[in-house]
């Protein structure tokens, strides 16, 4: 990694006077973000971080004071041209032609793999993770809470991926529970085989609502109890019935994920873990755990004091098991299947407290590893609505942001004629999607704005894409850059060095989010990049320069382009080459 080198080089300079192990000053020393104000240094290391308990025993004058005089100990050289003390910092500027040579060259060389390579993960163990995400309810509207677990999970799975780690995708179904006895009732009174075969997840919907409407009826609620009995005591018609509804409706799902570039490595559901679940009430009996209230429903209680102050209730009154203990034993199941190190659940905010009694309970049935597992929870989207109404199914989202992208892009002046502006369109959507979702927190609620997700300037994934296409254009028209002979001398202008300098900066955003979770850190970067790119388009020009001048720039604009790809994708975003 290119910075890497640049790291260790100060780290070596560092260790020698503050008499410490160059690899505990790596993560100490950061690439300074690019500024307005052009001219900042490359590297910066905070002296409080350097200095033992200095937070509490130094003032920000004493830091300032500090950093002059480490300043003043440590020597220019090769590798950096100037050293400097900031507010509690000191910073080093690298070697100009040097920055430019080593930067073009790592991105070359490293490929789709630019950054993930960097000493910042060397300490990290390679491991073994399980994500749950997406997880839609059959029959049940594919709301956009679930868009967003989707996107989510994809993209943690993706970085995971990226950084070496193993990992399996699972998509947890809501595939039962009573309102199959609704729906199995509801399809003998308004099915359609037809219909079900050629739109499964429209039809039982529609035929939901239609039953539901008819639930109010005692006789139809005997009737799908009825239903719902015969389907837990396994009577192979009902299973029959059951069976197709959950495989057509997971065949149409992986249609539907397929467009937005998300795969499974295992469909699961609470069907799996009936009996799995009678095994843990009978787990929690024998460990003391299960208590029976007055109603006869089974709880654990979760308060320090026990005092049932704090309880989590795991068993209905007629000893059927609840959504939370068909969790806990597919947790278990998952662990004895996979061997896992860390288990990640990706859902709405609402669903924290669920998780927070899940991994209590699983803690006191003796199970250490509950403490690797995490909920990942995000807020609400607000406002996203169809030009036909309420959204219901991710289907529609699709088709949405396709047909106003593809509206969008026959009206502008800049379109290229395309091969496929259809398929360019739902990638182009998906991007603006995408990048509206992530630019803030995860647990932050947000307020959709078509208008604002589908702006060709500004901070959306449509300038993402914009940028992307138009460097690859670049490319395309003056011929691939080589890098064997590139004159880095030609690239010293501050439009350059902006862009180089934020080049350097990739593995600690990789880092920032393979830490927290949170993919704002990559969106931020991805879009100050294509800013940058743009602005050096405009102001380094290919075209009319001399032949080594123009290698230059196309190498440079090459890296920026690979760079802006690789985190485009980590993201679930296709990048297009034409707009």
């Amino acid at each position: 990694m290119a910075a890497g080198s640049f790291r260790r080089s100060i780290a070596s300079q560092l260790s020698k006077v503050l008499d410490l192990p160059p690899e505990n000053l790596i993560k100490s020393i950061s690439a300074v973000p690019v500024s307005k104000k052009r001219h900042v240094a490359d590297f910066q290391v905070s002296i409080a971080s350097v200095i033992e308990n200095s937070s509490s025993d130094y003032s920000a004058q004493d830091l300032h004071l500090q950093a002059q005089q480490l300043a003043e100990r440590l020597k220019c050289d090769s590798v950096v041209s100037e050293i400097s003390a900031g507010p509690g910092t000191v910073n080093f500027t690298i070697n100009r032609e040097l920055l430019a040579k080593t930067v073009l060259h790592q991105v070359w060389k490293d490929g789709s793999e630019y950054g993930v390579k960097s000493e910042l993960f060397s300490t990290v163990p390679r491991q073994k993770a399980v994500i749950e995400f997406s997880s839609p309810n059959i029959a049940k509207k594919f709301h956009i809470g679930h868009l967003r677990s989707t996107i989510v999970g994809n993209f943690i799975a993706n970085l995971k991926v990226a950084l070496g780690h193993e990992v399996v995708r699972i998509n947890y179904l809501g595939d039962w529970g009573m309102q199959f006895g609704l729906l199995g009732v509801g399809f003998q009174c308004f099915g359609n085989k037809e219909k079900l075969k050629s739109s499964p997840l429209q039809h039982l919907f529609e035929v939901y609502v239609q039953i539901n409407k008819a639930a109010e009826d005692e006789n139809t609620k005997k009737l799908a109890k009825d239903f719902f009995r015969k389907l837990e005591e396994h009577d192979e018609q009902t299973l029959s019935i059951w069976k197709q509804f959950r495989d057509l409706s997971i065949e149409e799902y992986i249609r539907i994920y397929k467009r937005l570039g998300v795969h499974f490595d295992e469909y699961s559901g609470e069907s799996f873990y009936q009996e799995k679940a009678q095994e843990v009430l009978k787990m929690l009996e024998d460990k003391g755990l299960l208590q029976k209230t007055i109603k006869g429903t089974g709880v654990v209680d979760l308060s320090e004091k026990k005092d049932l102050s704090t309880f989590s209730t795991v068993m209905r009154s007629d000893g059927t098991s609840l959504y939370i203990t068909r969790d806990l034993a597919a947790a278990i199941d998952r662990m004895n299947k996979h061997s896992w190190d860390t288990m990640i659940y990706v859902t709405d905010k609402s669903q924290s407290n669920h998780f927070q009694h899940l991994f209590q309970i699983l803690k006191l049935m003796g199970y250490d590893w509950a403490e690797r597992c995490q909920h990942v929870p995000f807020g609400l989207v607000q406002g996203m609505k169809t030009r036909r109404g309420e959204v219901i199914f991710l289907e529609d989202v699709l088709n949405e942001v396709r047909s106003r992208m593809l509206q969008n892009m026959t009206s502008t002046k800049t379109t290229k004629e395309m091969q496929d502006p259809v398929e360019t369109a739902e990638k182009v959507g998906l991007a603006a999607l995408i990048i509206q979702d992530f630019r803030g927190l995860l647990s932050s609620d947000y307020q959709f704005s078509w208008d604002r997700a589908l702006q060709s300037r500004g901070d959306t994934g449509v300038f993402l894409q914009y940028t992307h296409a138009r460097l690859h254009s670049l490319e395309q028209m003056h011929g691939k850059a080589e890098l064997t002979d590139v004159n880095v001398a030609c690239l010293q202008e501050p439009d350059a060095i902006s862009v180089l300098q934020h080049l350097l900066r990739y593995d600690e955003v990789l880092y920032r989010s393979s830490q927290d979770l949170q993919p704002k850190h990559l969106v931020s970067y991805l879009l100050t990049l294509s800013h940058l790119a743009a602005v050096a388009h405009k102001t380094l020009p290919v075209k009319g320069s001399a032949p080594d001048v123009a290698q230059a720039r196309l190498c440079l604009f090459h890296a920026a382009r690979s760079v802006l790809a690789n985190g485009m994708k980590l993201l679930g975003i296709t990048p297009v080459t034409q707009m």
